[in-house]
């Protein structure tokens, strides 16, 4: 028992030099990753030695610095693939609606738009005729203009194309964009806010969030909608409700391999 608990041990303490190289910006120097792991470099290089025999680690023969080898790389991929962000997405949602206090609901993109796959109704809640299968507008609801703002504009350019002919003849309201240019002038505004949001907008009474979900390769493969009556449900931008859905929705992309891009240095 003693040889098999030194032997788990000694696994967790290697770890802590996969750790540094997950986290680093780029290869490093043995000294710098033992340090960052919290170990002389004596023993740092015992564990590399042997996670380079299991291609866990390379090390370039020129710089002598140390990296995540191929190993590492097939264990991250194969991790992924085995992830269904659905049902993680699903798992979240219980504690996600009780932190924000309002209902939650998941949607992906379906072959008709922005398609509602799950939902759960806050306690107390102003009914809001969420049904499995809903399809959302592009321009008038949050998921919409959540999908809308992220992905390819080939995807969505018929949909959003149907949607202003329809509001042209019908006279919709001035909370909707009319043409083209304000569309695009929405989305950029939806991507500089990390959400999108609506305030009485499809439904009277009703406002909503809906954040983004990215995958590894920075896809969105989902929207995370809070939605409530207006007379309660925070619509500031940083506000309780703004603040705690986009964390959430981080949260999220991070554990299904989504890297934020850094901002950029002026």
């Amino acid at each position: 028992m003693d040889t098999e608990r030194a032997g788990i041990q000694s696994v967790e303490v290697g770890f802590a030099l996969l750790e540094v190289l997950t986290h680093s910006r780029g290869p490093l120097m043995l000294k710098d990753l033992a340090a960052a792991a919290g170990m002389s470099a004596a023993k740092a290089h015992r564990y590399l030695v042997s996670f380079q025999r299991l291609q866990l680690v390379i090390q370039d023969s020129r710089s002598s610095r140390y990296d995540l080898g191929p190993a590492a790389l097939k264990l991250g991929l194969a991790s992924l693939s085995r992830i269904d962000a659905v049902r993680m997405a699903r798992e979240r949602v219980p504690r996600i609606m009780e932190q924000l206090g309002h209902t939650v609901a998941l949607a992906v993109w379906g072959n008709r738009g922005p398609t509602i796959v799950h939902w759960e109704e806050a306690p107390l809640a102003m009914t809001a005729h969420l049904r499995l299968g809903d399809v959302m507008p592009l321009l008038s609801s949050a998921t919409g203009r959540c999908f809308g703002a992220w992905l390819p504009r080939e995807k969505t350019a018929a949909l959003i194309g149907e949607e202003l002919g329809h509001a042209a003849h019908h006279r919709r309201h001035d909370g909707l964009p009319h043409n083209l240019d304000e569309v695009s002038m929405l989305y950029e505004e939806i991507r500089q806010h990390g959400c999108a949001r609506v305030v009485d907008t499809l439904l009277p009474g009703i406002s909503a969030f809906c954040a983004p979900v990215f995958d590894s390769d920075g896809h969105l493969v989902m929207g995370i909608t809070t939605l409530g009556s207006s007379a309660t449900l925070d619509p500031a931008w940083g506000g309780q409700v703004d603040a705690g859905l986009r964390a959430a929705a981080h949260q999220l992309s991070s554990d299904l391999g989504w890297v934020a891009p850094r901002p950029s240095a002026d």
